[in-house]
């Protein structure tokens, strides 16, 4: 045990929840078999900590003393409330037989935590309820921050969760990775959720901080381990999206965390060992022309990385891919991306044509970046009214604070 100073206490288990919350929470759920259960007992366990680690010092594996000690608090719960059956109890007994080790703290192929995403993602459950459930038992969103991101109400997203829970309950929908023909199956919902962790730790829905570290490092693990187990093309798009992405974190923001724009970025400060192996992941799957959307992304990535300077980027190789991906998953956002390219390589007032078009027909009116790409296209054209009175916009619906203080720089430097 290492000892905490008390007043670093609660700041440091914030610091391990938002760090471990998902992989503590997707071993409960294996070892409880119920989601309820499990959160009940990791939130008891964090308690217990406050109280414990100030005297004891803190655990050289808080995530091992934390899961423990959930366990054995779930089991205590279900006797008080006196609903242990006999197989309750041969369950209890099993796991107090186990003593302190930890339980699944290991990485394992598949782990706990790909095991908990395949759940989430099961076909029984309706699409948006997977999105949800997904979000928040496996990357730690809070409700609002959930309704935030699909626009939505905080009371919509948490019945759908609620109900999502019950099916997977009710319906004893297995805690398992599928094997056999069922796995490429369900492999699409899959991949759709690791990215949707790898973009809330790129890009943060909400909060004090433009990215969250930890959960774009827990989506590309699962990737490598998504491409262990099942070599799909789109299984390498995605990885080697990931990791092409991932290659510019440290050159996105400054030393505040404040954003700082691609063209902006030093170059010198990306990953080249991401990016080597991002192109190398990538190269091979290109060459077999099986292309889908994580492919077509990632193959845009690649062009950003392989520009030496802002200025040396084929935006017109962009557009044509962004097409590409229209043409394979139709999305206004897609779209969006599309504009902003088209405008680097046609001119502001394309860009700014195909933008005022999508705005037009009232898809994106609620979307932050949609307004902030008008708005800078808008200055770019010189004007500068229609400009402010967009940033403004993108401003009332900015989500995060680094994004928010962005845009009320543009806005003093419009005057």
């Amino acid at each position: 045990m290492a000892d905490l100073p008390s007043g670093d206490l609660r700041s440091d288990l914030d610091a391990i929840y938002r760090a471990e919350a998902g992989r503590i929470l997707a071993t409960l759920v294996r070892v409880l078999g119920d989601f309820d259960a499990a959160e009940d007992a990791m939130h008891d366990a964090f308690g217990v900590a406050l109280q414990r680690w100030p005297v004891e010092g803190r655990p050289a594996s808080p995530r091992a003393w934390l899961i423990s000690t959930a366990r054995f608090k779930a089991i205590d719960a279900r006797r008080r409330r006196g609903r242990l059956d006999a197989a309750q109890a041969d369950i209890a007994a099993t796991l107090h037989a186990r003593g302190g080790s930890p339980v699944g703290t290991d990485d394992e192929l598949p782990d706990d935590r790909l095991r908990l995403i395949f759940t989430c993602c099961h076909p029984a459950l309706p699409a948006d309820a997977r999105a949800a459930l997904t979000l928040r038992e496996v990357c730690g969103l809070t409700t609002e921050e959930i309704a935030r991101a699909f626009l939505t109400s905080a009371p919509t997203i948490a019945q759908r969760i609620v109900r999502a829970k019950a099916r997977i309950r009710d319906e004893r929908i297995p805690y398992q990775v599928p094997s056999g023909p069922e796995l490429p199956a369900r492999l699409g919902a899959v991949l759709a959720v690791v990215y949707l962790l790898f973009n809330e730790g790129y890009a943060a829905s909400a909060g004090p901080a433009l990215t969250r570290s930890e959960l774009s490092a827990e989506a590309i693990r699962l990737g490598r381990v998504l491409h262990e187990l099942l070599p799909d093309p789109e299984v390498t798009g995605l990885l080697a999206l990931m990791l092409l992405h991932e290659s510019r974190r440290l050159a996105r923001t400054d030393t505040a965390g404040e954003p700082i724009l691609l063209e902006q970025q030093d170059r010198s400060a990306w990953n080249q060992a991401l990016i080597r192996e991002g192109l190398a992941l990538l190269a091979p799957v290109l060459a077999t022309r099986q292309v889908g959307p994580y492919t077509l992304q990632a193959a845009i990535a690649a062009v950003h990385a392989e520009a030496r300077t802002a200025a040396d980027t084929d935006w017109r190789r962009i557009s044509a891919l962004y097409a590409a991906l229209l043409a394979l998953q139709p999305s206004p956002v897609i779209e969006l991306n599309r504009a902003v390219a088209v405008a680097m390589h046609e001119g502001p007032a394309a860009g700014l044509a195909l933008v005022d078009a999508l705005l037009a027909r009232g898809e994106l009116t609620d979307y932050h970046l949609a307004h902030a790409a008008r708005a800078d296209l808008c200055r770019r054209l010189g004007r500068r009214d229609e400009a402010a009175a967009a940033y403004r916009q993108a401003l009332a619906l900015a989500p995060s604070d680094p994004e928010r203080r962005f845009l009320e720089r543009r806005l003093r430097e419009l005057g």
